[in-house]
C-alpha cells in the first residue's frame, strides 16, 4: 500500500514543485483531504503513462476541461493515490499499465473551474509513472473526447500546459 505521507517525505521534485509539496503536506493534515467535497481543494491521483521505450505518452482529451492531459481523477476517500492512478488509467484508457514502483513521479496543484453544481477548487494531484504497451488498443471513456499515444517530440502540439510539459522533461531526463 502506498502511504502518501511517506511518499511526500521522500519526494525530491523540481524546484518549481517545492511549493506544491509544502501545500500537499498541509492538506494531508485534514481528515477529509481525500474527499472530492473537501474545499477549497482535495487530493487526486494521476498516471503519466509511457510506452516501454519512453518515446510516447498516453493522453486523454478531457471532455469537461476540453484539453489534453494525463488520465487521473478523484480519490473519493481512497488514501492510496497509487491505486487511484491505476484505477483511473484503466477506466479512462483501457490501457493495461505494467505495475511500476509506487513512487511519486510529479506533484501539481491546479485550479478546476466552477461548474453550475460545484465551485472552483484545487486538485492536489499526485502523479505516478506507469508503463504500458503502445501496441495494445486503447478506448475512449465517457469522460473524454479522445485517447491517443503521443510522441514526446509532438507533445507541445497537443498541450503547452507547464504541468504536462514538466512530466515530459522528467521522462526525457530519466532515459
Amino acid at each position: 500500500m502506498f502511504i502518501l505521507s511517506e511518499g511526500l517525505s521522500h519526494y525530491d521534485g523540481l524546484p518549481e514543485e517545492r511549493a506544491f509539496l509544502q501545500k500537499c503536506l498541509t492538506l494531508l493534515q485534514h481528515p477529509q483531504a481525500f474527499e472530492r467535497t473537501h474545499l477549497p481543494g482535495h487530493f487526486t491521483g494521476s498516471a503519466w503513462i509511457a510506452n516501454p521505450d519512453r518515446s510516447k505518452v498516453l493522453l486523454v482529451h478531457h471532455a469537461k476541461l476540453n484539453q489534453w492531459m494525463q488520465p487521473g481523477g478523484h480519490a473519493d476517500g481512497e488514501a492510496d493515490l497509487y491505486q487511484v492512478a491505476l484505477r483511473e488509467a484503466l477506466e479512462e484508457t483501457g490501457a493495461t499499465p505494467l505495475v511500476s514502483e509506487p513512487v511519486i513521479f510529479d506533484l501539481d496543484i491546479h485550479t478546476i473551474p466552477a461548474r453550475k453544481d460545484f465551485p472552483q477548487h484545487e486538485h492536489y494531484d499526485v502523479r505516478f509513472l506507469l508503463i504500458a504497451d503502445d501496441q495494445v488498443p486503447v478506448r475512449v471513456s465517457h469522460e473524454s473526447h479522445d485517447v491517443r499515444w503521443v510522441s514526446l517530440a509532438e507533445l507541445e502540439t497537443y498541450t503547452q500546459s507547464r504541468s504536462v510539459v514538466r512530466m515530459k522533461e522528467k521522462l526525457l531526463r530519466a532515459n
